[in-house]
């Protein structure tokens, strides 16, 4: 048996999920059903996608926290472009054209974070802020209901991999579930098994000491931060696929439960260290958790205060797990 993942927190998030479960169960046995089990892993699928990208960053020994204005201008971007400026009504077109879109942004992080020397933080902070108000002030803040919806879109958002009819009505599980679990399985291949991944890894470590055994450490912030915009743009694209909509104003406040789902899941806010399995259990953690302030009544600016605790904990954890590993103005140096 393997005893080492059990003393992981991979394992910990795990533990805390299973008892999470078993204890929301106990006081509402309709939380086992399968109704409700699809519809929390499809409203954890966006925001999994998104976190994805985030935890490449954190490996790396960045931060980001420009991906909701990036994954809102690549949307909005795409089907406007389809509705209204005549563009290819296909589905796989739009979902290229906002993966593309965030690719690009994304770039525009690496070229401040390395060849600008720039820190993270700052740089996203920024950049998100330019990203946002372009959107608003010249693109426009009319939102694309499902009546101007391209209906590829559309389709694709009822597509659904299983489905019956039960006592609550119809049950199914949509397909950006698995769209999420294909972008999980591809990020997880990328960081285990390419020299690329354990470069991500060696940059988050210590940026010099992997420059100094021949990593690039241009081109890996580059992909970093190039691949967390891109996977933004796919959870944008999908979002409006499923809520028949897209509006500038969308992913607004996003950016505490990412960062707080893949701290919780295992990944270092030093760099260097962080997992998908560990990042997809503490989507789903958070998500369970409001889900169910949302089944007890919690209003939501106290479900904000719960988040962010939950932030902060995991957030410290962390800092005293690494303390004596790393000097600890990395966190502020990033990559």
């Amino acid at each position: 048996m393997n005893t080492r993942w059990l003393r992981s927190p991979e394992a910990a998030v795990a533990v805390v999920l299973v008892l999470a479960g078993l204890l929301i169960g106990a006081a509402n046995p309709a939380f086992w059903g399968w109704g409700n089990l699809f519809g929390l892993l499809r409203s954890a699928s966006v925001s999994g996608i998104m976190a994805l990208g985030v935890l490449v960053v954190l490996i790396a020994g960045g931060i980001d926290v420009s991906f909701p204005a990036f994954a809102a201008a690549a949307m909005y971007l795409s089907v406007r472009a389809v509705a209204d400026w005549g563009w290819p009504g296909s589905v796989g077109f739009m979902f290229l054209l906002a993966a593309g879109i965030g690719l690009l942004l994304g770039m525009v992080n690496a070229l401040f974070v390395h060849s600008v020397r720039l820190v993270p933080l700052i740089v996203t902070l920024g950049t998100g802020a330019v990203v946002r108000g372009f959107l608003l002030g010249v693109v426009g803040t009319s939102v694309v209901n499902v009546g101007r919806m391209p209906p590829d879109a559309v389709a694709f958002g009822r597509l659904a991999l299983v489905g019956w009819e039960a006592n609550e009505g119809r049950v199914q599980l949509s397909v950006v579930v698995l769209v999420w679990a294909a972008a999980a399985l591809g990020v997880h291949l990328l960081l285990r098994l390419t020299v690329m991944g354990r470069g991500l890894y060696a940059l988050g470590g210590d940026a010099e000491a992997a420059k100094r055994v021949g990593f690039d450490v241009r081109g890996l912030t580059y992909l970093a931060y190039g691949l967390a915009g891109a996977l933004a743009g796919v959870a944008g694209m999908l979002h409006a696929c499923v809520a028949w909509q897209a509006s500038p104003r969308e992913f607004i406040g996003l950016e505490l439960d990412v960062l707080a789902a893949v701290v919780l899941g295992g990944a270092s806010i030093f760099g260097g260290r962080g997992s998908v399995p560990g990042t997809v259990l503490g989507v789903l953690l958070l998500v369970l958790v409001n889900n169910s302030l949302i089944l007890l009544g919690v209003p939501t600016t106290w479900q904000r205060v719960v988040v962010g605790a939950i932030l902060v904990g995991a957030a410290g954890v962390t800092a005293m797990r690494e303390r004596g590993r790393r000097p600890a103005a990395s966190i502020t140096a990033g990559a």
